[in-house]
């Protein structure tokens, strides 16, 4: 199997690097710690699967990095490995069209097991990762849709409800519906109570 990692530590790659070369059926052909650098390198080495961080310093995120790949002609299998397990980052990664979502502090032989049952096309989670989608499954009404995931992190980050249709490309009136529906789902009944519960529940994470 071909692998290309994307991970803005360098030191992170190199333990990937060493770790996967121990395996015989498997072979990392590029790197890159940069979301464009990403794009460019895992179109020239045409890899089997990408192993992808969410965290990529400025520019382009895992996500945006993982919906792009995605919309390659003969686009890699994306396995997300990154530290965070908010529903948001959960459910952002594989909306763009990530096949595996493994957690960096997962042993050896899950990330080996991981990388090949995504080779195959086969969806991965880390047990905590499949957990929190078992409690969502369980507890729907405290699930929030992606848009309104957005709308929190924004409102966590201080945003108006102006700014946040600017970049969202929705309007006011929008932003206020979904905060309207949020209330409801956290049962609470200001911005500051939505995003304390938000982050609480770990819903959204504060950046």
């Amino acid at each position: 199997m071909r692998l290309f990692l994307v991970d803005d530590h360098p030191v992170v790659r190199a333990g990937l690097v060493a770790l996967l070369g121990g395996e015989g059926d498997m072979e990392v052909v590029g790197e890159a710690g940069g979301g464009e650098e990403a794009l460019r390198g895992i179109a020239s080495c045409a890899p089997d699967v990408v192993l992808m961080d969410l965290q990529l310093g400025d520019g382009l995120d895992g996500v945006e990095v993982t919906r792009r790949v995605r919309e390659l002609p003969s686009p890699p299998q994306v396995l997300v490995l990154t530290t965070y397990e908010t529903d948001a980052d959960i459910l952002r990664a594989v909306d763009a069209g990530a096949t595996g979502y493994l957690l960096k502090a997962c042993p050896p032989e899950e990330l080996f097991q991981g990388i090949r049952a995504a080779a195959r096309g086969e969806t991965v989670l880390s047990p905590k990762v499949a957990g929190r989608m078992m409690q969502r499954m369980r507890h729907p009404g405290v699930a929030l849709s992606p848009r309104e995931v957005e709308i929190l992190e924004l409102l966590a980050s201080g945003a108006g409800n102006r700014e946040i249709a600017r970049r969202l490309f929705i309007t006011e009136a929008t932003v206020k519906t979904h905060l309207v529906h949020v209330y409801a789902k956290l049962g609470v009944d200001t911005r500051t109570a939505a995003v304390t519960a938000a982050v609480e529940r770990r819903l959204i994470r504060l950046t």
